[in-house]
């Protein structure tokens, strides 16, 4: 119904364009706005990496459903988002995950078997930020995008965007899911980052389910729609084709590091699997949707587009698929042997000098753990 004054309602609006440059059939098509030319060995990267995150991300379950790990969040289905979005940053550029960027954190050099020590609960974490350019995965939902919007305009004053040097321009990346895009924290980053201009790129993993909250539920019209409101462009991409999420991304980490400001990007895409490993998604949506999504899966339309165009072969594919096994085989004995932490170190990550009152606190522990040897001797 199209209002005589106001125009049609949000839900009567167009449906958005959908940037794709590798159709689930595993078929090149081209975007007047967003291209780029891959080299082979670019693309035997991209599927490379799908598959050795989606190994990680089956043993990690596995583990967890073994009692070696607490919990996991699942990406399956989500790799091309991750691995383009990955793959399209620079050295400097600086990430703020969710709790489920395991594709980002592989593209970012962390080892996966430092990702399991957060969530078998040796760590908070356990990888060096500062080498990385990725921060600690962040539990409390959409926090992260006032981190990254804080951060990039720190950036700003520190005059490491738009200089012209392609080695010092940094920009930052939020990431976060549909969920987390109804929470007030996100709502306020996009505030700040379009009120100061701030060199970040806001993306957001449109999986369909906030845990068993449809996206219908969420939200009236796209999401990339909302960042026209607060005065900066959004884009949607298939969250399943790697060239597009790639070069979406691209375009917009540039446009950031120029001093352009914020860009919003949504890839839609599918969680194939659970939200959490505590979670049973069969009980709020049906299978027909899963084996919808199925014939879009990220890594199939790769594969066949390099078999088709003679980039890759069985040797290549079986190659990827031996390491993968050699990577799923090291995780499942190195994780068992992740050492237990030493309690005393909590008081360590408080603040960087130690105050009285937490020294006061740490003596007092120290006397505690001290009595169970006491008592130990005496038996």
């Amino acid at each position: 119904m199209t209002d005589p004054v106001f125009g049609p309602a949000p839900e009567a609006a167009p449906d958005p364009e959908l940037v794709q440059l590798l159709t689930p059939e595993g078929e090149r098509v081209h975007h007047p706005g967003f291209d780029v030319d891959f080299s082979a060995e670019q693309l035997r990267g991209f599927y490379r990496d799908m598959v050795l995150v989606r190994r990680l991300d089956i043993e990690a379950t596995a583990l967890q459903r073994h009692g070696e790990l607490a919990l996991w969040a699942q990406l399956l289905g989500q790799e091309a988002a991750q691995i383009g979005a990955g793959r399209a940053l620079a050295p400097q550029d600086y990430v703020f995950p969710t709790y489920r960027e395991h594709g980002i954190a592989w593209c970012r050099g962390v080892d996966p078997v430092t990702l399991l020590g957060l969530f078998r609960g040796v760590d908070q974490g356990g990888w060096d930020t500062a080498k990385h350019n990725l921060g600690l995965y962040t539990i409390v939902i959409g926090a992260q995008t006032l981190h990254a919007t804080g951060y990039a305009m720190g950036v700003q004053r520190d005059g490491a965007v738009g200089t012209g040097d392609p080695t010092r321009d940094t920009a930052v990346v939020a990431h976060f899911g549909d969920g987390a895009s109804s929470q007030g924290d996100v709502n306020e980053a996009f505030v700040f980052a379009a009120s100061y201009n701030a060199p970040v790129v806001f993306f957001c993993q449109n999986n369909q389910w906030a845990i068993s909250e449809p996206i219908e539920r969420q939200t009236r019209i796209p999401l990339y729609r909302r960042a026209h409101g607060f005065g900066f462009p959004g884009v949607r991409v298939d969250g399943n084709d790697v060239l597009a999420t790639y070069a979406v991304m691209q375009a917009a980490l540039q446009r950031a590091r120029e001093g352009q400001g914020p860009t919003f990007v949504e890839a839609y895409t599918y969680r194939m699997g659970a939200h959490t490993t505590t979670d049973d998604p069969t009980r709020y949506r049906l299978s027909d949707d899963v084996e919808r999504w199925k014939l879009k899966d990220p890594i199939a339309r790769v594969e066949a587009y390099l078999r088709r165009n003679g980039l890759a072969d069985d040797g290549f594919v079986a190659e990827v698929a031996a390491e993968a096994d050699a990577l799923g085989e090291r995780m499942r004995a190195e994780c068992r042997t992740l050492p237990d932490p030493d309690p005393r170190e909590m008081f360590s990550w408080v603040h960087a000098e130690q105050t009285a009152e937490l020294a006061a606190q740490q003596a007092g522990f120290d006397a505690h753990l001290a009595s169970f040897a006491t008592e130990e001797a005496a038996r």
